[in-house]
């Protein structure tokens, strides 16, 4: 009696035990931390957005958050990473137009094929770019901008934070667009070129709001235009491209999350609805406005659509100017 006991018992135990194993083994997703690799260096803007809206994604999600800083070629390290992760969800990236639409056409040897081998979870920032001169300059609009640069005897030159991004994009697509020549000074980012600006170096610069702010806060630049479809809620004084002389022209950057092409439905559907909820946090909010960052739609379809509109638009642009670079 005491054996048979001993017996049903130890089998009983063993069952609990198997179903305790097989339920951690399909346990709800996530059921760890989920690593979110940023393509850039820490305290840039990239990183600085990744991290606000990781904090209120890591309450929805119930797990941490880990912010995993992978620079380089243009976030196509980081990408490359990505790529190479196991497809359960557990490592997610940031990406922008770089990563997506513009590397693959710029870079002689990428490691990634962004069709390929990554899925949208959702977009969480929309960044908005201003043409902007020094404040001494006699040149008070966008449309006058536009003027001198038809009819000045040697091209404007303007300041971009490097060769094929989506700041120097949009500044050739304008002259193009508006049929005037443009001279494009490239700089190793943002901070470079607005101090040449600064020093009269350059004759204007094309900066988005969140680096701009200061400044234009501060006096020392002037904003001639902003190249959204609507005027800033932060600058509402300051008309779009398309309101001085350009009727259907926007340009921007962006910021959204993907994960390995081939993670499942359901795990993008729960970061996708842990995205949205952050979205919603009282501090990203607030953050958000005083940055002029725009909040899009962060479901994964809203992110394909802009995705596969915005490679449409780019890439032959980028083709038709043949830049070309190493990484």
């Amino acid at each position: 009696m005491t054996e048979f006991s001993l017996t049903r018992r130890s089998f009983i135990v063993a069952g609990l035990a198997s179903c305790a194993f097989a339920g951690s083994a399909h346990a709800a997703y996530p059921d760890k931390p989920v690593r979110w690799i940023v393509g850039y260096p820490p305290g840039g803007a990239t990183d600085a957005i990744a991290r606000l809206i990781g904090r209120p994604m890591s309450t929805s999600l119930a797990q941490p958050i880990i912010v995993d800083n992978r620079p380089g070629a243009g976030s196509s390290v980081g990408a490359s990473a990505l790529a190479a992760s196991p497809k359960d969800g557990y490592t997610v990236a940031s990406a922008d137009n770089g990563t997506l639409i513009i590397n693959p056409v710029v870079y002689r040897k990428l490691q990634y094929d962004p069709d390929r081998d990554f899925r949208p979870v959702g977009l969480y920032a929309g960044i908005n770019l201003l043409l902007c001169v020094r404040t001494d300059s006699g040149i008070r609009t966008g449309a006058e901008y536009l003027e001198k640069a038809g009819s000045a005897t040697q091209p404007l030159l303007y300041a971009s934070p490097g060769i094929g991004t989506p700041l120097h994009l949009a500044m050739e697509r304008l002259a193009r667009d508006a049929k005037v020549p443009l001279k494009h000074v490239a700089y190793k980012g943002m901070a470079p070129a607005l101090n040449d600006l600064l020093a009269g170096v350059v004759d204007s610069i094309v900066i988005d709001y969140t680096t701009a702010g200061p400044a234009i806060k501060g006096g020392t630049i002037r904003p001639l235009a902003v190249f959204s479809e609507a005027r800033l809620p932060v600058l509402p004084d300051v008309p779009t491209i398309a309101e001085q002389g350009l009727p259907g022209f926007a340009a921007g950057a962006w910021h959204g999350l993907i994960v390995p092409n081939g993670t499942s439905d359901e795990v993008v559907s729960r970061l996708s609805d842990g995205l949205a909820t952050a979205l919603t946090d009282p501090l990203v909010k607030t953050r958000y406005a005083e940055l002029g960052l725009d909040m899009p739609a962060s479901d994964p379809e809203t992110f394909r659509r802009r995705w596969d509109e915005d490679k449409a638009l780019w890439q032959p642009l980028i083709r038709s100017l043949d830049i070309k670079l190493h990484g």
